[in-house]
């Protein structure tokens, strides 16, 4: 799994390099990905097996109902989400940036700096969008989804093999299991966004440390450092989980009785190979920006730390509301089991307390995290959550009672009736995809219906600008939020530069600029309030 991480790392900057040498052709990544994917074959074919670990857990499966209800479970969540991962895009921050950048990057054969309040992500890590640069490339955004439907996969894989250090294959199937229900793991398994790559990631990055506990070897400590790197490399804000990775670090070497210059380097080792893996990322942006991290600690995001100290019970206010009325829910089960950890804390092993103290340090970093993803943050931490839930359980499944019939586990009815309200809801959100699937409803009536236009989105849904726009023709935009349908050549306002030419102006959502007032509207969409302008087709400089 580990040796799967660093291919997928070493896969994404093999893009990047192509993008930074001006490359990003379809057919010079096709032949890149054939070429990478031909090689990864044939020294991973070995692997492949451990990883998946399927006869160990269909042998169980046979053996136990419960087992076989969590693994039909998983198979179905996954079926489930493969109908959404099918249909067409429409989440908000996969037609802002996820999606946009990769497909202007191809449009450009190159990658991009964009200025300007829109596209500031452009400078950041993006280990996911080099690999949606090749989705793009080689079929779509379908690709793209199933790309990131796929690291769900992986992460309840990590999970699982985890849980197997800890716990019986059971409760490992449990774990993996929780963690699948939670809804906002379902949603994101339905779109181009990067979460679920840094879950897998994230997970590996505590897998290495705890095997580092276990077997005592500074090659699983490296091996974390690289993973949680990685993790990064997907989204800048991974770098707070250097906060619980290095406290573990911290406390085993304590625990341990190593001596403090040995922990210090350990963790100070830790940290620089953690920032090694992003660094060509950082270089990129501080040569365009004049910062490595930009836009954080910028006037786009100003840092603003909660005063947590000051009002504790604000802190635990939010952390409740996270667990119970997130806009992105995630399972009850954690708040129904995680605060009888405490009763248990001093009978687990060293790994155990490993865990339990990372997922209470993860919430701390979530809550100082800049809150602007709801609680789709928080799915990075879930394993560990879900790794705890599974503890806890294990210790209360003798609680039994009989009803006309055999005994029955009632902690199992509750996880059961959980994990099929979760398998109904997400069947239920993803049928909307399903007359598309069938061919009964177009994507432009599927989009029409579904896109938030007074929000930013864009679609052309009466096929005007396909029919009107040439490639010889250029459009400014103004009010445009979500770029990613805009399929005709264009110039955002907020990149704009003396010198550029153009021939038309696209408003959504806002009046036409007072210098362009005597431009003539030709064009007005009452869905998606967009207005078209032009000089009579002559060409403007900026």
């Amino acid at each position: 799994m580990f040796a799967l991480a660093i291919v997928i790392g070493i896969y994404s900057y093999g893009i990047f390099l192509l993008g930074i040498l001006g490359m990003l052709y379809p057919r010079v990544i096709l032949v890149f990905s054939v070429l990478f994917i031909v090689v990864t074959l044939y020294l991973q074919t070995r692997s492949i097996g451990r990883i998946l670990e399927i006869r160990e857990i269909w042998e169980r499966a046979k053996r136990s109902r419960f087992c076989a209800f969590l693994l039909f479970f998983l198979v179905a969540q996954g079926l489930i989400n493969l109908v959404g991962a099918l249909g067409p895009e429409h989440g908000f921050d996969a037609l802002w940036y996820h999606l946009t950048l990769p497909k202007m990057y191809l449009a450009y054969h190159t990658i991009v700096h964009f200025p300007g309040g829109i596209l500031y992500y452009s400078d950041m890590p993006k280990l996911t969008e080099m690999i949606y640069v090749a989705a793009l490339a080689l079929q779509g955004e379908t690709l793209a989804k199933i790309t990131h439907l796929f690291f769900g996969v992986l992460s309840v894989l990590a999970l699982y093999k985890l849980a197997r250090l800890l716990l019986p294959v059971a409760f490992s199937l449990l774990a993996a299991a929780i963690f699948y229900s939670n809804l906002v793991v379902g949603w994101e398994s339905i779109t181009a966004y990067v979460d679920l790559t840094r879950t897998f990631f994230e997970i590996l990055a505590l897998f290495g440390i705890i095997l580092y506990v276990s077997r005592n070897d500074k090659k699983w400590l490296y091996e974390s450092a690289v993973m949680l790197g990685l993790a990064v490399t997907t989204k800048l804000l991974a770098i707070g989980s250097l906060l619980p990775l290095c406290l573990i670090i911290v406390w085993y070497g304590i625990k341990s009785k190593q001596k403090r210059k040995n922990i210090i380097s350990s963790t100070l080792l830790y940290c620089l190979i953690v920032m090694i893996i992003p660094m060509p990322w950082f270089v990129f942006s501080f040569i365009h920006t004049g910062s490595p991290v930009y836009p954080f600690f910028s006037t786009v995001f100003e840092p603003q730390i909660p005063l947590f100290l000051a009002n504790p019970i604000k802190m635990l206010h939010d952390v409740y509301m996270l667990f119970t009325k997130a806009a992105d829910p995630i399972s009850p089960l954690y708040l129904m089991t995680i605060p009888l950890v405490f009763f248990s804390f001093r009978k687990y092993d060293t790994q155990r307390k490993m865990v339990v103290i990372y997922s209470l340090a993860a919430l701390f970093v979530w809550y100082i995290t800049p809150q602007t993803g709801g609680g789709r943050f928080i799915v990075p931490y879930l394993p560990a959550f879900s790794l705890v839930t599974a503890f806890v359980i294990e210790e209360i499944h003798t609680l039994r009672f009989s009803y006309r019939g055999p005994t029955i586990s009632f902690a199992n009815i509750v996880i059961v009736f959980v994990l099929l309200i979760s398998l109904l809801y997400r069947g239920v959100a993803n049928s909307k995809y399903i007359p598309v699937l069938l061919g009964q409803e177009t994507k432009a009536e599927f989009l029409t219906k579904h896109l938030n236009f007074s929000f930013g989105d864009f679609y052309d849904t009466d096929s005007y600008f396909q029919k009107t726009i040439t490639g010889k023709d250029k459009v400014l935009l103004y009010g445009f939020h979500n770029l990613y349908y805009v399929d005709f050549p264009f110039i955002d306002s907020s990149w704009v530069q003396k010198g550029n030419t153009f021939n038309y102006i696209a408003v959504q959502n806002g009046e036409l600029p007072d210098r362009f007032r005597y431009w003539s509207l030709v064009y007005y969409n009452q869905i998606t309030n967009v207005r078209l302008y032009t000089p009579q087709k002559q060409q403007w400089i900026y």
